[in-house]
């Protein structure tokens, strides 16, 4: 069973703030039902986060008078957050957004976490859940790995700074990547460990 037994509003968290900045009404009952599954399919808290800032990115463009055609402000979001854009492109559409009056830095500062998103629903919205469900497990799971991924890499860099700095060792410009492989024993399959949950199993899954 899940319960949300609070409206959420005053709440003086980020989500709260947003929420009377952008003067979006509804999105405390939309995100506390899309988490909790009460009106159908749950979504992840990523997905809600994202939804939270697509919401802002839309809001800030109606504000400054953009016109858009149907799905272009999810496509400007994609542009601003997804790791694989360019530079390039995110330089130039955050240009086009700030030649429109579209606040941009404001707006990008206002994205949120989807852990933000998890201190909203669980402290000022009282939305709760028995139990994670298999995505959420995994996207646990896959905060944790990068987490750990990423300490492994800033140590690393830190260690080779140091002993650069040092002339114990040489190197030029370098770049330090962690890349985890798993591997199945019984198919053979070799995957990173974002393509094994991506997947959410192994070809053994198809056999």
């Amino acid at each position: 069973m899940s319960e949300h037994d609070d409206t959420g509003e005053g709440c003086d968290c980020k989500v709260g703030r947003i929420v009377d900045r952008y003067d979006l009404r509804d999105l405390n009952d939309d995100l506390a039902a899309d988490w909790t599954g009460v009106e159908g399919e749950r979504r992840s808290l990523r997905e809600l986060a994202r939804e939270v800032d697509r919401r802002v990115l839309r809001t800030a463009m109606d504000r400054a008078g953009m016109e858009y055609r149907d799905g272009e402000v999810e496509n400007v979001y994609r542009i601003l957050t997804d790791d694989d854009v360019s530079s390039g492109s995110r330089t130039e559409t955050r240009r086009e957004l700030e030649h429109a009056s579209v606040p941009i830095e404001q707006v990008e500062r206002d994205f949120v976490s989807h852990q933000t998103v998890h201190t909203h629903l669980t402290d000022c919205l009282e939305a709760s859940m028995a139990e994670p469900d298999d995505a959420e497990r995994i996207e646990n799971a896959r905060d944790t790995l990068r987490a750990l991924q990423n300490r492994t890499v800033a140590v690393t860099d830190d260690t080779i700074g140091r002993l650069d700095g040092a002339d114990a060792l040489s190197v030029g410009e370098y770049s330090v990547l962690v890349d985890v492989t798993v591997v199945c024993e019984d198919c053979g399959g070799h995957y990173t460990v974002g393509e094994l949950l991506d997947a959410e199993g192994c070809d053994c899954t198809d056999e």
